[in-house]
């Protein structure tokens, strides 16, 4: 548990004054290669969405010719509308594709994955806001494909415990939620049916319930947050039982979403970095592309590098 005298501590160490500056580069692949070519053509041929093409994330060039992808399911039309994100905003009507589970499962064959990460648009227009949709993907992936870890970047099901319940017991190996941002920006950067508090109080729910479960969650920077503030958000999000977080630039879509306030320099990334991992969680990434999907399966090198180092140390 963080208290103020761990945020003093910090502040002590690394000092107070706010990050500052402009990265000397910010720049992606272009996507491209017949790897990138056969996902994308994949994806078409079984009506599957990404997050990667829909948030238009800076790795998608990177991620897809390595032949790897977020999966977006339950559709591509969010009932919410955050200003900092691309995806499209509407009303499904209550329209969910049920051959979903079937699909995840092919994807995996196809693209030879050993870390599937899923993740969805909120969907506050389901009864159980798409809880019981994730469970089924999950429960056919970890049947079909046992040998394969699954993470899930899920809505906040309005931190409801039967829906948080229904997908946890489907046992995910990573479920993550992000916060995005500090308390003191929550709102106008998410929609107004989240919350910051709600987002700590569902990842909070998921260790003390499912404490087997590993929980992630995610900050954009350049919104014009402090240090201070960035703190106090990894602080709650430790509080909560958080094992991984990982910090990201915010790039602006179009001129409709909100405007950069800061780009931060990526020896700033890795003060962050070493800040977080003072503050206690397992594994960090951070870095002006970083996503909360990227190299998500890094994690689970971690994991097993560091069992190999304990059972090692034991003999």
């Amino acid at each position: 548990m963080i208290d103020s005298g761990m945020e003093k501590t910090i502040f002590k160490k690394y000092g107070k004054k706010n990050l500052t500056g402009k990265p000397r580069y910010l720049k992606a692949r272009i996507p491209k290669g017949d790897n990138y070519r056969d996902v994308k053509k994949s994806l078409r041929e079984r009506n599957l969405f990404t997050v990667c093409e829909e948030a238009m994330c800076p790795n998608l060039g990177e991620c897809w010719d390595a032949k790897t992808a977020t999966m977006m399911v339950l559709g591509d039309t969010c009932t919410r509308a955050c200003k900092f994100c691309n995806v499209k905003t509407g009303n499904p009507k209550g329209v969910v594709d049920k051959d979903e589970p079937r699909k995840a499962s092919e994807m995996v064959s196809m693209m030879g994955l050993k870390y599937l990460v899923i993740t969805s648009v909120d969907r506050d227009d389901l009864d159980d806001l798409g809880a019981g949709q994730f469970a089924k993907i999950v429960e056919r992936v970890n049947t079909d494909h046992p040998e394969v870890k699954v993470e899930v970047l899920i809505p906040d099901f309005n931190a409801i415990p039967e829906h948080m319940d229904t997908l946890a017991k489907s046992n995910p190996f990573v479920i993550a939620q992000n916060l995005e941002t500090v308390r003191r920006l929550t709102h106008p950067v998410r929609d107004r049916r989240a919350g910051y508090d709600q987002t700590l109080k569902a990842l909070a729910y998921y260790k003390e319930v499912h404490p087997h479960i590993h929980t992630k969650s995610s900050l954009m920077v350049g919104l014009g947050e402090t240090k201070e503030e960035l703190v106090e958000a990894m602080t709650d999000l430790k509080k909560a039982g958080v094992n991984i977080i990982t910090f990201g630039q915010y790039l602006r879509p179009t001129l409709a979403h909100l405007e950069v306030q800061k780009y931060y320099e990526l020896e700033e990334f890795d003060h962050l970095k070493k800040i977080a991992y003072d503050i206690g969680f397992d594994f960090v990434a951070s870095g002006p592309m970083v996503r909360s999907s990227y190299k998500a399966a890094d994690y689970l090198d971690f994991l097993n590098q560091k069992e190999g180092k304990e059972r090692n140390w034991k003999k």
